[in-house]
């Protein structure tokens, strides 16, 4: 029942707003590689945004008939040489690894500039309410749920070590309708662009 309402209330929400905020952030006319693009909905709705960039994924499990080009991806090194891409994409899919300084630093490898979506463990209940968001979200579909979220200071702390620096970033992306913002959006989420 609450995946029903997660997806009746939040998805399609969520997608339109990510693709806004993501769509501006890149550069024009980018070739973009979405790591864990899952089927490549939000890549397509980007796309429409902005026809001047190309998206292509890589996901640990590439999904049949995906809505763009996905290749196979082990987790730890992506199958591309250095500087293969103008820019990339990560979206949610930090806080699924085990070592998201080691995923971030293989994608700094192959694109100068890099979207991040994902979250802040800051603030009151942060981490269980993420836990809570995470299993709703993603439970049903089998999807690897370590619940890795890194608080503002620790993920400076990678963006310092990886010597990535931030050039914008957002903490109130409104992804949830009210009343769900009040509990669900409240500075749990970010969008920032890191460039080397």
């Amino acid at each position: 029942m609450l995946g029903s309402v997660h997806n009746k209330l939040v998805f399609g929400r969520r997608v339109r707003t990510l693709a806004a905020a993501i769509a501006g952030r890149l550069p024009w006319g980018a070739r973009v590689l979405d790591v864990g693009c899952g089927s490549g909905d939000l890549a397509v709705l980007i796309m429409q945004l902005r026809p001047d960039v190309s998206i292509e994924g890589i996901d640990v499990l590439v999904r049949p008939n995906t809505a763009i080009p996905v290749h196979a991806y082990d987790g730890a090194h992506i199958p591309f040489p250095d500087n293969a891409f103008d820019a990339a994409m990560v979206v949610d899919v930090l806080h699924h690894t085990d070592d998201p300084e080691a995923v971030l630093a293989e994608i700094a490898r192959i694109a100068p500039l890099i979207v991040i979506k994902d979250h802040l463990r800051d603030g009151f209940a942060a981490g269980a309410t993420l836990r809570f968001m995470d299993w709703v979200g993603n439970a049903a579909h089998g999807v690897r749920l370590p619940y890795n979220y890194l608080s503002r200071r620790e993920w400076n702390a990678i963006w310092s070590r990886l010597h990535l620096r931030t050039s914008s970033f957002a903490a109130r992306l409104a992804i949830y309708p009210r009343p769900f913002s009040w509990i669900f959006d409240r500075g749990l989420h970010f969008v920032t662009v890191l460039t080397r």
